[in-house]
């Protein structure tokens, strides 16, 4: 993935989690003590985001960035994108023996 385009996505994550959470712009301004207008560019990738500031709005919404090794991304984004319900059974379960539905 492209430098521009990781951070397309890192900004679409953030405007959808303000989005998720009800917060106008303003609200997560307010929240974070940076300017409306700067959190306007930053959703639309038009500023170079320090990651004292990315992690700091991330936070407030309820966000955390992790550094993951590019060996492991695959698995981890594997992860994140699993559906896992109250009657999921763990992949270790599956045998025959174990069937009691």
């Amino acid at each position: 993935m492209a430098y521009q385009d990781c951070i397309q996505e890192i900004m679409a994550t953030l405007k959808a989690a303000r989005k998720k959470k009800g917060l106008s712009q303003r609200a997560l301004s307010a929240k974070v003590g940076i300017p409306q207008s700067h959190i306007s560019k930053i959703e639309k990738g038009m500023v170079d985001l320090q990651t004292s500031s990315l992690i700091q709005i991330a936070r407030v919404l309820d966000l955390e960035v992790v550094l993951v090794s590019r060996t492991h991304l695959s698995t981890v984004q594997a992860l994140q994108n699993a559906s896992f319900t109250s009657k999921s059974i763990p992949m270790y379960r599956l045998t025959d023996e174990e069937e009691e539905d």
